[in-house]
């Protein structure tokens, strides 16, 4: 573990803080979510993430440089998950592009405080309990098979939920079917009423939380350092909502990319299991990582293309 001072905190908190609030600025003026905007966006947080690791490399060693890369990279690659779940509640819930940007900011702003949370009492729990790494290790087995075999009953369960949210949402506050601008809550008929944006951003967090059992554990296996653990979740979810507006059109392509995360996160989960008898180095996770995600891409790229020729039916 890296000694991360309150120095440390301070520094990454502002960067943070000053990031989202120039991020929230260029939305609250209408900043575009179009793809020139979403590709400068995800290359500007994809660099700050990378900026940072080398920061940490340079302030407190190669290792922790290396660890914190193969934790952003993980955190990354599982958030690609997440964009299937956006483009169908979005769809589901008719959100024009154009309010679909703030939904996401503050769904990603509450699922890092929520996130917060679940790091500390992860890390608690495996310092504490150390039999606590076979449970973290079974729900990353648990996801392989959610990932492998239940894509059509998570679709079922999204759409059950945005058809009944004004039925659960509505329990706590009235809820109306009307979009009015890009407003969470409006004044109807005298009264405080929730809007579909405000039932978007339910149900996205609600869905996050099972997003979060995948990702933190899987991370967990990698190190577990809070400093490290927690910012790199950090700045994968923040690049998360740009990178929605750059791949929403081309998400379906990635036709292998749940058999990819399936395969990370059984190697890891491996990782986690052996970890008393095996020592894998974090330059040969690095290596695995990224040699699943080099094929997902090129097996994904190729097949449309054999369709298309007719090889395939």
């Amino acid at each position: 573990m890296i000694a991360a001072s309150m120095w440390d905190w301070c520094l990454f908190g502002a960067l943070v803080v000053g990031m989202l609030m120039l991020d929230l600025t260029v939305s609250n003026r209408g900043g575009t979510s179009s793809l020139p905007a979403a590709a400068l966006w995800s290359a500007l947080w994809t660099g700050i993430g990378l900026l940072f690791g080398l920061w940490l490399a340079l302030q407190y060693g190669r290792d922790a440089g290396l660890t914190y890369l193969a934790a952003y990279l993980l955190e990354e690659t599982l958030s690609v998950d997440n964009l299937f779940v956006f483009v169908l509640i979005f769809s589901l819930l008719r959100i024009p592009p154009a309010c679909q940007r703030r939904v996401l900011l503050w769904g990603i702003v509450s699922a890092l405080v929520m996130r917060g949370i679940m790091i500390v009492a992860g890390v608690y729990l495996i310092q504490r309990f150390h039999w606590m790494i076979y449970l973290f290790a079974a729900l990353l087995l648990f996801a392989v098979v959610r990932l492998l075999f239940g894509e059509q009953r998570e679709r079922q369960l999204v759409e059950r939920s945005c058809a009944a949210c004004s039925t659960w949402v509505a329990r706590f506050i009235p809820v109306t079917d009307r979009i009015q601008g890009r407003r969470f809550f409006v004044r109807e008929a005298g009264r405080r009423v929730a809007t579909p944006l405000f039932v978007a951003l339910a149900v996205i967090e609600t869905t996050d939380i099972v997003f979060a059992l995948d990702s933190i554990p899987a991370v967990l296996a990698i190190t577990r350092d809070p400093f490290i653990v927690y910012t790199s979740n950090v700045f994968a979810m923040l690049g998360l909502r740009s990178l929605y507006f750059l791949l929403a059109g081309a998400v379906e392509r990635l036709r292998y990319l749940r058999q990819g995360l399936a395969a990370i996160l059984g190697f890891v989960a491996a990782k986690m299991l052996l970890e008393g008898w095996v020592h894998v180095s974090t330059e040969l996770s690095l290596a695995v990582m990224a040699a699943i995600l080099a094929i997902v891409l090129v097996a994904s790229l190729m097949t449309p293309a054999a369709r298309a020729s007719g090889r395939e039916p």
